[in-house]
């Protein structure tokens, strides 16, 4: 962008929203093959970016969990079972055992839609083919830090702001108005991404909020760095995600491990949303990737 004379900070900026905003890591850890076929999958930076008509216009009243709490009421009593995390995975050509803390369970074929990142730290026997070994060891999961303040009022709208912001400089890189529907409380909620998420991490509670809370007034005004609350979150310590927003290859990981992405092991089917062609890495890339598995698992039976 240097050759075309756009300025650094507009730079810099785009690196941000791309890397941080879409692949939740810094422009450093994506592959830009990876970023195109990411950008695609979606139509455009337009559609991934946007409100209105776009990726981030429509949340769920309550959180995202109730749409796995609607999926699961509807299925038997019985199919689905809790805090039994798998452990090992054995396979012949035509059927395979799964390995969980409280038993064994033999299937005539396996669907794995688990981050690439945990579905690597499972034991398969026999140990899988070199290809598909190594496009897990090379499908970490984002960086992203996410953090909450909640506030007693939403003071900003009274400013007229709308709590969305984007920064080319600083341990933010974006904000949102994250306030539930007729809350008492207002909450806004910001991203860090990359070098300024590791920065954030290395550093001691206190030093880490007040980092967050001088970024959140240069943006707001002096009302944003008196929060009632604050709450840092992060996917890298979490044992089920390992990382967040959704696994993305490295730099030179499509051209030799990409081809088998999708291809199936024997009896194991892959999906999850780092599998989808549309909409990689959202719930409508996981819902793709669902069908296209069961659609597998059909025509091999």
């Amino acid at each position: 962008m240097a050759e075309t004379g756009a300025p650094p900070a507009a730079r810099d900026l785009v690196g941000r929203l791309v890397s941080g905003g879409l692949l939740s890591g810094g422009p450093a850890e994506n592959s830009l093959l990876e970023t195109l076929f990411y950008v695609a999958s979606a139509g455009g930076t337009g559609p991934l970016l946007g409100y209105e008509g776009g990726a981030q216009e429509t949340r769920f009243v309550g959180g995202a969990q109730h749409l796995a709490d609607r999926m699961a009421s509807a299925l038997p009593e019985g199919t689905l079972r809790l805090g039994e995390p798998v452990h090992t995975v054995e396979y012949v050509p035509d059927a395979a055992r799964v390995h969980t803390p409280r038993g064994v369970m033999d299937a005539a074929r396996v669907v794995l839609a688990v981050p690439p990142v945990l579905a690597g730290r499972l034991h398969y026997s026999p140990a899988l083919p070199p290809l598909r070994a190594g496009l897990l060891q090379r499908m970490p999961a984002g960086t992203a830090l996410k953090i909450h303040a909640v506030y007693a009022r939403p003071f900003w709208r009274a400013a007229g702001l709308s709590g969305v912001a984007q920064s080319a400089e600083g341990v933010l890189t974006e904000t949102v108005d994250n306030t539930p529907p007729g809350a008492r409380r207002a909450v806004l909620t910001g991203f860090a991404y990359g070098a300024e998420a590791a920065l954030l991490r290395r550093q001691a509670p206190g030093a880490r909020r007040r980092a967050v809370l001088d970024h959140l007034t240069a943006l707001f005004g002096p009302e944003a760095g008196e929060p009632e609350e604050f709450v840092a979150f992060d996917w890298l310590a979490e044992e089920w995600t390992r990382g967040c927003f959704s696994g993305h290859l490295v730099p030179g990981a499509w051209t030799t491990f990409g081809p088998v992405l999708r291809e199936a092991v024997g009896p194991l089917h892959w999906a999850g949303t780092e599998t989808a062609v549309h909409w990689n890495g959202y719930f409508d890339g996981a819902v793709e990737s669902g069908y296209r598995a069961a659609e597998e698992v059909r025509r091999s039976l």
